[in-house]
């Protein structure tokens, strides 16, 4: 097979962080398959004008929807080399209001950040295993946050719930090596549609982070990129914040 027919699903991927990383992998060959929970006319689009690139809707919350999405992928591309695990939403809770995180919002958090990449891991290891080799080995990347690693974040639960899916990557890195290696991205601030009304927030990464800015979709899908190019790097949660995380 060449690097044009390697194939990357990335979850989440009809705007924001999870479009620039599918935008960045087409840049490198890859053909990706694009998913978003609900279905999007954006995630078609965004299909329609990348090369080699198919749109899959499906509610990851769902076990059977997360089932059907590695079939599908298979079912069109007969291959899976990188699953890259972008999908997830915020509650934001100001942390000391114990009450608003409810047990829904935990679990709802929960089974997005963790039990649904844990599931899509779970049901393309044979197809990821069965694709690697020693010149590309098959790459995860669960795309998880600063706060996973931080006592920070929009809300307890959310925060918690990455810090999960951080240590699942290191777990997942340990068992599965060596054909497939599994790193995380942990991004700070990101100008994305979820982050435009956070105006405070932004201020404050100008006004303290070493960089100055916030990050953008692309400097997400730099570092998403060089992950999943990678024949070594393992086990990593690799903070993307612009050096806020050393304050």
């Amino acid at each position: 097979m060449t690097d044009r027919a390697r194939v990357a699903l990335v979850t989440g991927a009809s705007s924001g962080i999870g479009l620039a990383i599918a935008h960045r992998l087409t840049q490198a060959g890859y053909r990706v398959a694009l998913h978003s929970r609900v279905s999007s006319v954006a995630g078609l689009q965004a299909a329609a004008t990348l090369a080699g690139a198919h749109y899959f809707q499906a509610d990851l919350l769902d076990d059977a929807a997360r089932r059907e999405l590695i079939h599908q992928v298979i079912a069109h591309y007969g291959r899976l080399d990188v699953l890259v695990n972008n999908a997830g939403e915020s509650s934001v809770i100001p942390h000391d209001d114990l009450l608003a995180a409810t047990p829904d919002i935990w679990h709802r958090l929960y089974e997005l950040h963790v039990v649904a990449p844990w599931q899509l891991i779970a049901l393309g290891e044979p197809y990821l295993r069965a694709a690697s080799t020693d010149e590309h080995p098959a790459s995860v990347l669960n795309i998880s946050s600063h706060a996973g690693v931080r006592p920070k974040g929009a809300s307890i639960p959310y925060a918690a719930s990455k810090a999960a899916l951080n240590h699942v990557t290191r777990l997942l890195a340990k068992t599965l090596g060596p054909g497939i290696r599994v790193n995380a991205i942990a991004p700070g601030l990101v100008d994305t549609p979820l982050t435009e009304n956070w105006s405070d927030i932004r201020a404050q990464w100008i006004r303290e982070a070493p960089m100055r800015r916030s990050a953008s979709p692309k400097d997400i899908a730099d570092v998403a990129l060089m992950l999943t190019e990678s024949t070594y790097l393992t086990g990593e949660v690799m903070m993307v914040d612009g050096g806020m995380n050393l304050l």
